[in-house]
């Protein structure tokens, strides 16, 4: 059952303001569908933005943010509950304990690593909760098409690149991961996992 996603986003709102639209558009689908909003605490960019349209629609925002961005005063202090914690490594960990499940909304290199490595914890068994990237005007498609390149070159199983969910409408992707039936033990993690 999904009571929370941790949402992984840019703590820019990007050049093209479909991408606000599009954090503000998720915040309203967590609300609709009763789901708590889990991030990284931040009162920037699409962080903040996704974190006040999702208390706005009535759910909660729990932010997990390291010492050393609360120090130069970007986390936000509206929140539900807001964690400071030492490390990224930290940050990352307590995310991952709080959340059902987790989105990929635009970002830069920091939303991209912690998807890789979200992800990377679900192939390796380390969870079982659904993986997702909501790509906003074709933000991902690039990165998209070059994942399924990498299953052509066969260093990615198919399995583990239909672990990765892949939307452009909130709601539908809200609804997909809340559906989610996790794969069995076996192929999730096969005997030569690479």
């Amino acid at each position: 059952m999904i009571r929370s996603l941790c949402v992984f986003c840019g703590s820019s709102p990007g050049v093209d303001p479909v991408h606000a639209e599009a954090a503000r558009a998720l915040g309203g689908a967590l609300g609709r569908a009763g789901i708590d909003l889990v991030y990284g605490g931040g009162r920037v960019g699409l962080m903040g933005i996704v974190a006040d349209s999702a208390m706005a629609a009535g759910v909660r925002a729990t932010g997990v943010i390291p010492r050393s961005l609360a120090a130069l005063e970007v986390e936000h202090r509206g929140l539900d509950a807001l964690h400071i914690v030492g490390s990224m490594h930290e940050r990352k960990a307590m995310m991952a304990d709080l959340a059902d499940g987790f989105i990929a909304l635009s970002g830069g290199i920091g939303t991209f690593e912690e998807l890789f490595e979200i992800w990377t914890w679900g192939q390796l068994g380390d969870h079982r909760k659904p993986v997702a990237l909501l790509n906003v005007a074709g933000f991902y498609d690039k990165l998209t098409g070059f994942i399924d390149d990498v299953v052509v070159a066969g260093f990615l199983r198919e399995e583990h690149r239909h672990m990765l969910m892949v939307e452009s409408d909130p709601d539908a992707l809200v609804a997909r991961m809340q559906a989610y039936r996790p794969p069995q033990l076996e192929k999730w993690i096969g005997r030569d996992q690479r």
